[in-house]
């Protein structure tokens, strides 16, 4: 029996999350499978991945395929390098200490790596934040401006008809006074 590591497709329309699973080849996508060792959403940025190391390793040193998504998925995750490491150790190119040594080394650059680009994105959209408040604050002090320059010119005319009220009213009243 042919075991493939492969992607199921779970989810509504436009929102698929997919389960990782061991599946004889000759089961169809989404049926049968033997196990379910993870799984991969895509739909968060990053994408979630979670995988039962141990199983996985298992299944590629028993010789299950993985599919092309999920063969960069266990490489992302290290499933592929542990299995390296681990043909060296039975050539007796290293020990199995030495094997686990540059794996954690390895492990502890790709999570650095991934520590350093979720920092730049999280940086980025708080820049991003913060000129937009900018922006927004001039646009509410152009407004202002504008608000203020038409407030002062209605006040000045309202000054200027009160004014012409006062006059016109003065000057009937000084005609009967000179009478």
């Amino acid at each position: 029996m042919a075991t493939k590591i492969r992607l199921q497709r779970h989810g509504r329309k436009n929102y698929a999350f997919y389960p990782i699973v061991i599946a004889d080849s000759r089961a169809p996508r989404d049926g049968k499978f033997i196990e379910r060792i993870g799984s991969y959403n895509p739909n968060t940025n990053p994408a979630t991945i979670t995988l039962n190391f141990e199983r996985a390793l298992y299944w590629v040193n028993v010789g299950a395929q993985p599919t092309d998504t999920v063969r960069s998925i266990l490489s992302n995750e290290g499933v592929l390098l542990m299995k390296h490491l681990q043909g060296g150790v039975k050539k007796g190119a290293f020990d199995e200490a030495e094997a686990q040594k540059r794996f954690d080394a390895w492990k502890a650059k790709k999570q650095a790596a991934v520590d350093a680009v979720k920092t730049s994105m999280a940086d980025k959209k708080e820049l991003a934040a913060k000129q937009r408040l900018e922006e927004e604050q001039a646009k509410n002090k152009a407004k202002a401006e504008v608000v203020a320059k038409k407030k002062a010119e209605i006040a000045a005319a309202k000054a200027e008809a009160e004014a012409a009220a006062n006059a016109a009213e003065e000057a009937p009243a000084e005609e009967a006074a000179a009478e």
